[in-house]
């Protein structure tokens, strides 16, 4: 019985999305690359904006903590000079200033300053207490830390106090800077917090707004995906961005290029087995129609003599000769068929006899099948040889060209021309016109296997293809770029570049 959890692995497997595929062997770059390399770019987006806000919150922070240390030493500075007139306009105030009344009037005013701790002493030095009770500072709010990183050095100072010339206690002051740290502390907890709950509500958009921006790479990931199976009907929806707009632009182009060459492919390869299949239907008409007839004449020629040898009189050597004269003449028509098919096939001669030999011969062959028709052909300057393909590719759209002047053009006059040009860009190339008398291209023409040949022998070694009418008749230009090994092969050309 068959695993059914193996049965439905199979289509699970099929149709698995393109996040879900297996991703091929890493190469050696791609292992070698940091760790960070594999994180997806709204991440490392994120994670770089985030990195920019820790600088800045850090900056920010050094700056808060320099004009805080700062504005604490205005403070203290500020607090320590109000404490002298402060005394002196409190003695003023009093109207008959005793010592106890003046320093009771003093730790009063006193309890009131920030910024600054004032402890009254008497003229023995003792502590003078005249409130309830001595404040407290409540700091348990303010971390150490933050204390330590803002508090100055505490300054302390003894500002005599005098009545009348006579020096009746002092005021120890001492700077207090916490009551400003308390402040700072609420103003960095408020701008921190603000800051917190900001970066907070960007980072959302930033990762809601990357997801929207970025999701048409999703897209062309899986649109590559799709390409890379062999499916060139992937589509892209252009995004808002112009940007990504270009890309999935430029994706669909390379997909429809994909596809249409697809379709090319899937026609020529039709057209060759088409091909393929006419020339051995001709092949073997020919050899029925042809070779069929001969190879009888033969036998009843060889029963003849055979019929002669056996006869009981005399040997009738006349008759026997004209059977021998008859055998002869009909095995010279079938080598004449037999060359001309192989011709057909393949010609012989290339490779081993000039380009210029061969062609003069294929149109002296023409001729000679075609009397009715002027063959005239122009191939000096070309090389012995321009390799095996090339040959062949010049022989068969000249053969080709001809052929359909004869057959489709009633051509009276075919002229061939054949040379070496020079290339704008400074290669050479091998160019080829085949020019003919006859009735033209007819309107809705539709492109046969001949030519459809011709054009793809011809772009195969990255060449031009040309059909034109020319006013009488047509004219195929061709244009094939020559290996610069052959250069200096040939005499100068004698072929001149048409524009």
């Amino acid at each position: 019985m068959p695993n059914p959890a193996s049965a439905s692995a199979a289509p699970a497997s099929a149709e698995m999305s393109p996040s879900q595929a297996p991703a091929p062997e890493a190469s050696p770059a791609i292992r070698n690359a940091p760790f960070w390399a594999g994180w997806s770019t709204r991440t490392r987006l994120i994670l770089t904006v985030l990195a920019i806000d820790g600088l800045a919150a850090l900056f920010s922070c050094g700056l808060i903590v320099l004009n805080a240390r700062h504005a604490v030493q205005v403070e203290m500075e500020a607090s320590l000079a109000t404490v002298e007139p402060l005394v002196a306009d409190t003695i003023r105030s009093l109207r008959s200033p005793s010592p106890d009344s003046v320093l009771h009037a003093l730790d009063l005013r006193f309890q009131s300053l920030r910024h600054v701790r004032v402890t009254v002493l008497d003229a023995a030095g003792e502590r003078v207490v005249f409130s309830p009770a001595d404040r407290e500072r409540d700091v348990h709010d303010v971390p150490e830390w933050f204390v330590w990183l803002i508090a100055p050095t505490p300054r302390q100072h003894d500002l005599p106090i005098q009545v009348r010339g006579e020096r009746i206690g002092t005021a120890a002051i001492t700077t207090e800077p916490l009551d400003e740290i308390e402040e700072v502390w609420g103003y960095a907890l408020s701008l921190a917090l603000a800051s917190l709950v900001l970066n907070l509500a960007v980072l959302a958009a930033l990762i809601v707004a990357l997801g929207r921006i970025l999701r048409p790479l999703d897209q062309l990931a899986a649109g590559l995906t799709r390409l890379e199976r062999h499916d060139y009907t992937a589509h892209i929806d252009p995004p808002a961005s112009r940007e990504l707009a270009v890309i999935a632009g430029r994706f669909n182009r390379v997909a429809g290029a994909l596809a249409e060459a697809r379709a090319a492919n899937g026609r020529l390869n039709r057209q060759l087995l088409t091909a393929q299949d006419d020339e051995r239907r001709r092949t073997a008409l020919e050899l029925h129609d042809e070779f069929g007839p001969c190879l009888f004449a033969l036998e009843a020629n060889a029963a003849s003599v055979a019929r002669l040898a056996a006869g009981e009189g005399a040997v009738d050597r006349g008759r026997l000769s004209q059977r021998a004269a008859d055998i002869g003449s009909i095995v010279s028509q079938v080598q004449t068929l037999n060359r001309d098919l192989l011709n057909r096939l393949r010609p012989h001669a290339l490779g081993e006899v000039p380009l210029a030999d061969c062609l003069n011969l294929l149109l002296r062959d023409f001729a000679r099948r075609h009397p009715g028709t002027a063959f005239e052909g122009q191939f000096e300057g070309l090389a012995r040889s321009y390799g095996d393909i090339v040959d062949l590719t010049v022989f068969r759209c000249i053969q080709e060209s001809t052929t359909n002047a004869v057959r489709h053009g009633a051509a009276a006059r075919v002229r061939a021309e054949a040379g070496e040009v020079a290339e704008a860009e400074g290669g050479r190339a091998l160019q080829i016109r085949i020019r003919d008398d006859g009735s033209g291209i007819a309107p809705g023409h539709r492109i046969g296997l001949g030519l459809s040949g011709m054009r793809e022998r011809v772009e195969a070694l990255g060449g031009r293809f040309a059909l034109d009418n020319g006013a009488p008749g047509t004219v195929v230009r061709i244009a094939i770029p020559i290996d610069p090994e052959h250069d200096g092969e040939a005499e100068a050309p004698l072929v001149p570049q048409e524009k």
